[in-house]
Parts: structure tokens; sequence; C-alpha cells
């Protein structure tokens, strides 16, 4: 898949696990560590088992949109998961995360590095009471880790590194 770029929509943080998401203009990024003042940058996150990269982690908008839709429609009504609520770093619009595993790219001053795609958790269903675990099967984000920090702003711009 070839794409040109896209957009960060929104930046999120939770200073420990299982706190509300804040909702931040910009952000510092620090390589191999995270998002200054978030739960995976202080080491008080809640991790799966799995050996990990999780720097920031990001989810697609589109998806958002889907579930808001009931596409596909896997649950008996729609599911309105915001920006504040859905526990990833980052949200982003017109970006195929799923295409990115493995691959570079840059927003603001950053390069981020596709990690795993991430998968819907039991977690996240439980803490907002709403079941997303098979609506978000394929499509629940992705892991990256910071290749170069510096800062990011929502509205930046996402490019692929070739």
């Amino acid at each position: 898949m070839k794409w040109e770029k896209g957009t960060l929509l929104h930046i999120h943080i939770a200073p420990k696990a299982s706190l509300d998401m804040i909702e931040l203009e910009e952000a510092q990024l620090v390589a191999g560590k995270g998002i200054v003042n978030d739960r995976y940058y202080n080491k008080t996150g809640t991790y799966s088992a799995k050996p990990d990269i999780r720097d920031i982690t990001l989810i697609e908008n589109e998806v958002l949109e889907a579930l808001a839709a009931n596409q596909p429609p896997l649950q008996e009504k729609p599911i309105i998961l915001k920006p504040v609520e859905h526990r990833r770093n980052l949200t982003t619009s017109g970006v195929p995360l799923n295409y990115l595993v493995g691959k570079k790219f840059k927003i603001g001053e950053v390069i981020l590095k596709g990690g795993r795609l991430n998968f819907p958790c039991k977690y996240l269903a439980d803490l907002l009471k709403k079941p997303l675990v098979l609506p978000l099967y394929n499509r629940s984000g992705l892991n990256c880790s910071i290749e170069k920090g510096g800062i990011i702003k929502k509205g930046d711009q996402i490019f692929p590194i070739d």
C-alpha cells in the first residue's frame, strides 16, 4: 500500500494506568522512552505479557468513525468511542497503521517506527464498560518506538519515510 500523508488529530497521555486521559495541544517525545509525563514514559502503565515496544500508541480516527456507524455490524448497536477514551496516545487520520509495522514515519520533528499491532483487550472493555474486544479486532492501533524525539503538535502532518 502506498500512502502520502495523514494528520495528527489528538494527543493524549495518562500519568498512571487507569487514570483518565488528558488531551494535549503538543507533546515532547523522547527516543526510547515515550511522551514526557505519560504512563509509558513513567513506567506506570498496564502492560500486556507480550514482549513489546510501546513508547507510544496510535489509533486511526477512521476506526472510531466505523464503530460509530456500526461497521462492520459486530455488535447490537453503534459504539461511541471518543478519542479521550481509547487509551492510545495519538489519534491519526489518513494513516494506514496496519501497514506500518516495521516501517518508519515522521510526525512533526519526530520519527517513529511501527512495532506490533495493538490488540483489543478486556482491560479496555471493562474500564469503559463497552463491548470493544471483537469490534476492535485487527484495528486497535499500532505500538511504536520513538526513533528520534522532538515536539509534535495537533494538526501535524504524518509522512512515510522511504
